[in-house]
């Protein structure tokens, strides 16, 4: 197989044409919308470019700290952004987004690291944790999102339904019961679509990436079935212990909705 052709700053430069090209799509439609391409083009070329920067540093540090370092900046801004999108205000949601995310992130990671790779120096090398833990964060957190803005809007919505099953004896967690599965559902339906059509639609990132850079295509997709495994089992867990977490906030301790 052919190993990976270098890109150098000509052929960036020529390929940020094609963004100049979509911005004189946008002139000659009309559209309106050239400064908001043009933003995104910087905030790509800029945000990529320090984020390569960062782990070039990490890749040819490879010291524990660093790695760990870089690892919790991502889960936490993974969790800030989730946590924005599912609401602001609920007292201790942050920790709580942050907590489960880094479980289901947690976990997935150290199964995978255990009974799939079985290598040692897996557990310390920024090859392998580093992609494998960004995308099981960056798919956890639009999933903990959803998930977490279903429950708060069910529950918000249906505050006189809950309250009249409290009022029939139901505990706290048999009147939230159906809001709650549906908001795990709503979370994981992505990553279920996505395994449905894996391969048959588009190619997944992983093998494109794989693909480009000389890999035999078989192997590609033997990486490719691991991450979407991977991703599911961490969607799954980190929406389960939002959700559950957030049920427990809703009430008090007398069993009351607040």
């Amino acid at each position: 197989m052919n190993s990976l052709i270098q890109l150098d700053l000509v052929d960036l430069g020529i390929a940020v044409g094609m963004a100049a090209i979509a911005i004189g799509l946008s002139v000659w439609q009309q559209l309106g919308l050239e400064w908001k391409l043009a933003l995104a083009s910087v905030r790509t070329i800029v945000q990529l470019l320090v984020v390569g920067s960062i782990l070039q540093v990490v890749f040819t540090w490879q010291h524990p700290l660093a790695l760990t370092g870089l690892l919790l900046v991502m889960l936490t801004i993974a969790a800030v952004v989730a946590r924005n999108r599912i609401h602001e205000n609920i007292p201790g949601l942050l920790a709580l987004v942050w907590g489960a995310i880094g479980i289901g992130t947690a976990m997935t990671l150290v199964y995978v690291n255990t009974f799939v790779l079985r290598q040692p120096e897996t557990w310390s090398n920024p090859q392998y944790l580093v992609p494998l833990g960004g995308m099981m964060m960056g798919n956890a957190m639009n999933a903990a999102a959803i998930a977490g803005e279903r429950f708060v809007s069910s529950v918000r919505s249906k505050r006189l339904e809950i309250e009249t099953h409290l009022c029939l004896g139901a505990t706290p967690k048999q009147a939230i019961s159906h809001y709650r599965k549906d908001a795990v559902r709503a979370g994981t339906i992505s990553i279920l679509n996505s395994m449905m059509v894996v391969g048959l639609v588009t190619l997944p990132g992983i093998i494109t990436g794989q693909l480009l850079s000389g890999i035999a295509p078989l192997e590609a997709a033997a990486y490719q079935i691991l991450i979407m495994f991977a991703i599911a089992m961490t969607d799954f867990v980190a929406t389960i212990v939002l959700v559950e977490g957030l049920g427990r906030r809703f009430f008090n301790a007398s069993a009351q909705l607040q």
